[in-house]
C-alpha cells in the first residue's frame, strides 16, 4: 500500500503558499494604489499652496500625507 500522506501535505503547503501570494499580491496592488492617491493630494496640495489658495493653517495636511508617503514607502525596501 502506497503512503500518500506526503503528497497531500505537499498540495496543502502548496496551496497555502498561492495562497500567501496572492493575498500579499493584493496587499502590494492596494499600497500601490494608496501611493498614487497620496501623490495626487500632495502635489494638488502644493500646486495650491503655490498659487495661493492655501492657508497656512492647512501645514499640518501636508505633513500627514508625507507621512503617509514615507510609510508606504517603507514596505517597499
Amino acid at each position: 500500500m502506497k503512503n500518500t500522506n506526503k503528497r497531500s501535505v505537499f498540495d496543502s503547503e502548496t496551496l497555502l503558499l498561492q495562497h500567501e501570494i496572492e493575498m500579499m499580491e493584493g496587499i502590494i496592488e492596494s499600497k500601490d494604489q494608496y501611493r498614487r492617491v497620496v501623490k495626487a493630494a500632495i502635489a494638488k496640495w502644493v500646486k495650491d499652496f503655490q498659487s495661493g489658495h492655501i492657508e497656512i493653517k492647512t501645514v499640518d495636511d501636508l505633513k500627514k500625507l508625507i507621512e503617509l508617503d514615507i510609510e508606504l514607502q517603507k514596505d517597499d525596501i
